[in-house]
Formats: structure tokens, C-alpha cells, sequence
């Protein structure tokens, strides 16, 4: 029972509902699916922190983007959904790429890498959202921005680095699909409705893209590739082409599955995305398994 006074959808805290392993116990296929920012079990102790309503972290949320591995789960492949919200800490960005303004006491800043997402607002534990403002009445304590990096960050990046190298070990590749969701990109005869990105060829070879761009396009989806959306720190930090593993991230248009509000789920969009993301992992699979590193070690 959420106690008296806390905002709907908090959740009581408990570390082990951090994310949710689906799936086979060991990975069927070399494609390993990844869903870092779809988390809406916001802990009750946040209630206290925050100074917006937990409703107004909507935005922060690849919004029910979740609801798109069901097929592909089924299907064989593996899957790691963060529970937790991004705006507790923000699985895609580095340890320490944080605002230090936010945290008490202050860490110096040669600790940190301030990129423009900290710039922005978005590090490690985002700090505000366009439109509504700052997100925290104050600074955290360093030592709970610490108790959730060992708590709720680490074990999520451990957990994806074992299925890889599961995948790895025992197809000789392994191909990250790191499932993200986007507002409508707008433009003249409508914007790209999937974006896929590869952080500019760093993180999985050309033929994965043009496998999926392809997909995009016999499912009747305009596509881009990295652009706007190149991929984060998941993509740069289990990426690794030169040893067999590949990692791609998938921006998904939230109109194609959400209602108007882009906030509620619409069952024939979900259904058609989710066939759509279970497609996309049979053909990364197959790709990853056509190629010549595909000597499986079993």
C-alpha cells in the first residue's frame, strides 16, 4: 500500500525491482534487447525530494516503450527493461557525468565529465525538465547519488555485459539493440518515424544499420540514421565491433504506438511496433549469423 501523502505512481523502495531480466535463462539469439529509460516505478522516497509532481516526470520517460519487446522476448531473445525511472538515475549516461551543483557536498569538478547533456540538465540524475523546471527542491547527498550508482546503475550494466558475452561466447557474436522512444520529428513531408544509431560507425558495423534500415522500409517507416539521435553512453560502453559486439540503438516515434497524448498506449499501435521490434531482432540475428565472425563456441 503507497503510504498517505506520496504522489501517484510511487512505488515503496526495494533494490531488487531495479530492472527486469525477460527471457531465456541463456540467450537463444546473438541480439540482446536493452530498454533503459521506459522505468515508471518511482520510489517512495522521492516524494520528499521532489519539487514537481512525480506525474510531471512524463517527459523524462521513453514512454511505455516497454511494451515493445513482448513479441521478441517470445521469440528467443533475451532482454534487460529498467523498472526504475530515469529520473532517479539515467542508465545511459556516464558515472560521473553529473551536475555537481546538485550534489552536497559539492565533488570537484575534474571528478566529472560535464558534456552537454549535464549542460543541459540530463546527466546521471537529470536536473530539470524543459517546461517545468528545476526537478529537486535541493541538492542530494553524494552518498545517495553513490548508493544508487551501486544499487541500481552498476547492476544494469553488469547484467547487459553478461548477456553479451553470453551471446558472444556462444554465437561468436553479439548485437545490443538499445530500445529508446522520440517525440514526432517534424518536417516538410513528416520526419524519420525510426532512428537508428551507431554513434557515427563506432559501435556495430555498417551492415547491421542497412539491415535495419531496410526493415524500416518494408514495414513503410521513413528512417534515419544517427540523426538526431546517434546513441549514448550504453552504445559506448558495451560496444565493441572490433571483438564482436555490436550495439545499436533504435529511437522509436512515440505517435506510431501512443495515443494523441502521447502518454496512453493504443493497443493496434502497440501490437504493430512490437511485431516491428521482434523483426528487427530476427534480421539483426540473422545479419550477426550470416557474417564471418559467427563461429559459435558451442
Amino acid at each position: 500500500m503507497r503510504p498517505s501523502g506520496l504522489a501517484r505512481g510511487m512505488k515503496p523502495d526495494d533494490p531488487r525491482r531495479g530492472f527486469a531480466r525477460l527471457g531465456p535463462a541463456t540467450p537463444a539469439s546473438p541480439v540482446i534487447l536493452s530498454v533503459p529509460h521506459a522505468g515508471r516505478d518511482y520510489p517512495d522516497s522521492m516524494a520528499t525530494m521532489l519539487r514537481l509532481p512525480v506525474e510531471r516526470l512524463a517527459p523524462l520517460e521513453d514512454r511505455h516503450v516497454d511494451l515493445l519487446v513482448g513479441d521478441a522476448v517470445r521469440a528467443g531473445v533475451a532482454a534487460l527493461v529498467a523498472r526504475l525511472p530515469r529520473a532517479w538515475i539515467d542508465l545511459n549516461r556516464r558515472e560521473n557525468e553529473l551536475d555537481a551543483t546538485m550534489v552536497v557536498p559539492r565533488p570537484p569538478l575534474s571528478a566529472l565529465t560535464q558534456s552537454a547533456k549535464v549542460r543541459g540538465g540530463l546527466g546521471l540524475v537529470p536536473r530539470r525538465i524543459a517546461g517545468a523546471g528545476e526537478i529537486w527542491r535541493g541538492a542530494i547527498a553524494a552518498d545517495e547519488i553513490a548508493r544508487r550508482i551501486a544499487e541500481d546503475y552498476r547492476p544494469y550494466h553488469e547484467a547487459l555485459g553478461r548477456l553479451l558475452a553470453e551471446a558472444r561466447a556462444r554465437f561468436g557474436v553479439a548485437v545490443l539493440l538499445d530500445l529508446h522512444s522520440m517525440p514526432p520529428i517534424p518536417g516538410e513531408s513528416g520526419g524519420p518515424r525510426i532512428v537508428i544509431g551507431d554513434r557515427f560507425g563506432q559501435t556495430a558495423g555498417s551492415r547491421f544499420l542497412s539491415r535495419l534500415a531496410a526493415e524500416a522500409e518494408a514495414a513503410g517507416l521513413a528512417s534515419a540514421e544517427n540523426s538526431p539521435y546517434a546513441g549514448g553512453h550504453i552504445l559506448e560502453r558495451h560496444g565493441a565491433p572490433d571483438r564482436g559486439v555490436h550495439a545499436i540503438q533504435l529511437e522509436i516515434d512515440r505517435s506510431l504506438y501512443l495515443e494523441a497524448d502521447l502518454l496512453t498506449p493504443r493497443a493496434d499501435g502497440v501490437a504493430a511496433m512490437a511485431r516491428f521490434v521482434a523483426q528487427a531482432a530476427a534480421a539483426l540475428a540473422d545479419e550477426a549469423l550470416a557474417g564471418p565472425q559467427s563461429l559459435a563456441a558451442e
